[in-house]
C-alpha cells in the first residue's frame, strides 16, 4: 500500500503522455490535411490555366515574362491562391495557441515539421503564379488581390520567426535569409539608412548555385544615384563592385552551392579596394570612386539591384540562393579581422554602421528566413 501513491502518480503520467500525443497526432493530420488541399488547389489552378495558353512551343504569342507586373492569371485563380494561404494562415494561429501550453520536443518538432511544409508550399505558389503569368497577357486589374496573397507570405514568414524565437530563445544574429526565386518582388530591406563614409568594409557570408550570375545580394541606393554600393554578379559577367555607378571587377567564384565568406574593403583615397573570399584576399585595385564619399540618406536592399530609391527592381538581376552576417563598418577592417570573421573567432567584430539583427532587417514577398550559424553550417 506504501508504492499506491508514487504507482498512481505514474500512471497519470503516462496518462498525461498519451493524451499529449494523440493530441500532436491529430494537429500533425490537419496540418497534413491542409497541405493537400493547397496542393490540390494549385494543381486545379495550373490546369485551368494552362489551356488558354496555346500557341507554338506551349507559349502564348505576344506573351512575355513580366515577373512582377501583376498579370497572375484570372482573379479565380489569385482568389483561390489567396484563400488557401488564409487558411494556412489560421491553421498556424491554431497551433501556436496549442505550442503555449505544451512546451515539449514534440511541439518544437510539429513547429519544425510545419516550417517546412509551409516554406514548400510557399515555393510551389511562387513557382506555379510565375508560370502562369508567363503564359498570360499582361493585365493590372488584379493588383489588389496580388498585393493579399504576397502579404498573406510575409506575415506567416514573421510568424514563423515568432515561434522560432519561443523555440529556443537563440541569439538574433543566427539566421539566413533564402531567396529561392528570380522575381522582382522578393527581398528584404534595412530599417534605417547607411550614414556618410569616406571607407568602408562590408562582409557577408553567401551560398548560391545560379546560373548565369548569382544576381545581387545587395544595393544601397540614395536620392542622387541609384547605384551608391552595389555587389551584383549579372549574366555571364563576373562579380562586381559598384560605387556612385564606377565598376571594379572581383575575383570571386562562388555558384557552387557552397557556402561561402566574402569581404570588401574600400577608401575613398585613390579608391583603394581589396577583395577577400574565405578569409584570403583575392585581388585588390585603384582608382574606383576616388574621393567620393558614400552618401547618406539611402535605401539599403538585400536581394535586389534598385533602379530607383528602394523600387525599380529587375528580376533578371534579382539574387537567388542564401544570405547571412551582413554588416557594414565605416572603416577598412584589417585582414586579421576578417580572418576572424571568416573563421566565426569569437573575436570577430559586429558591423558598427549595419549590424546582421533581425531587428534591423524587414522581409518582403515571400523571402524566408532560417536558423543560420556560421561555420557550424557550412555546406
Amino acid at each position: 500500500m506504501q508504492n499506491s501513491g508514487p504507482a498512481e502518480d505514474l500512471k497519470t503520467t503516462v496518462m498525461q503522455l498519451r493524451e499529449t500525443v494523440l493530441q500532436q497526432k491529430e494537429t500533425i493530420m490537419n496540418q497534413k490535411e491542409t497541405i493537400r488541399e493547397l496542393t490540390s488547389k494549385l494543381s486545379r489552378c495550373e490546369s485551368q490555366s494552362f489551356p488558354a495558353a496555346a500557341g507554338p512551343g506551349g507559349r502564348r504569342p505576344g506573351s512575355k515574362n513580366t515577373m512582377g507586373d501583376v498579370s497572375r492569371g484570372t482573379t479565380d485563380t489569385l482568389a483561390q491562391l489567396g484563400q488557401t494561404l488564409q487558411t494556412l494562415k489560421q491553421r498556424l494561429e491554431n497551433l501556436e495557441q496549442y505550442s503555449r501550453g505544451n512546451n515539449t520536443v514534440q511541439a518544437n518538432s510539429l513547429k519544425d515539421l510545419l516550417q517546412n511544409k509551409i516554406d514548400d508550399m510557399e515555393k510551389q505558389v511562387l513557382s506555379r503564379v510565375n508560370t502562369l503569368e508567363e503564359t498570360k497577357p499582361g493585365t493590372r486589374n488584379d493588383t489588389e488581390q496580388r498585393n493579399r496573397v504576397e502579404s498573406t507570405l510575409t506575415s506567416l514568414h514573421h510568424r514563423i520567426t515568432d515561434l522560432e524565437k519561443g523555440k529556443d530563445n537563440r541569439p538574433t544574429d543566427k539566421f539566413q535569409l533564402t531567396f529561392p526565386l528570380r522575381t522582382n518582388y522578393m527581398y528584404a530591406k534595412a530599417k534605417r539608412s547607411l550614414p556618410e563614409m569616406y571607407s568602408f568594409s562590408v562582409c557577408l557570408w553567401i551560398k548560391s548555385n545560379a546560373s548565369p550570375g548569382v544576381g545581387t545580394p545587395f544595393s544601397y541606393a540614395v536620392p542622387s544615384q541609384a547605384n551608391e554600393l552595389v555587389l551584383i554578379e549579372w549574366g555571364n559577367n563576373p562579380m562586381e563592385i559598384l560605387i556612385n555607378d564606377k565598376v571594379a571587377k572581383l575575383p570571386f567564384l562562388i555558384n557552387d552551392g557552397k557556402w561561402h565568406h566574402l569581404c570588401i574593403t574600400w577608401t575613398t583615397r585613390d579608391g583603394m579596394w581589396e577583395a577577400f573570399q574565405d578569409g584570403v584576399m583575392r585581388g585588390s585595385g585603384e582608382n574606383l570612386a576616388p574621393y567620393h564619399p558614400i552618401k547618406a540618406e539611402g535605401v539599403l536592399v538585400l536581394g535586389q539591384e534598385q533602379d530607383t530609391l528602394g523600387g525599380g527592381f529587375d528580376a533578371t538581376q534579382a539574387f537567388v540562393g542564401e544570405l547571412a552576417n551582413l554588416n557594414i563598418w565605416n572603416r577598412k577592417l584589417s585582414i586579421a579581422e576578417i580572418y576572424n570573421l571568416a573563421t566565426c573567432n569569437s573575436k570577430a567584430p559586429a558591423g558598427n554602421v549595419f549590424s546582421w539583427t533581425e531587428s534591423n532587417i524587414e522581409i518582403f514577398g515571400g523571402a524566408t528566413k532560417w536558423t543560420f550559424e556560421p561555420c557550424r553550417s557550412l555546406n
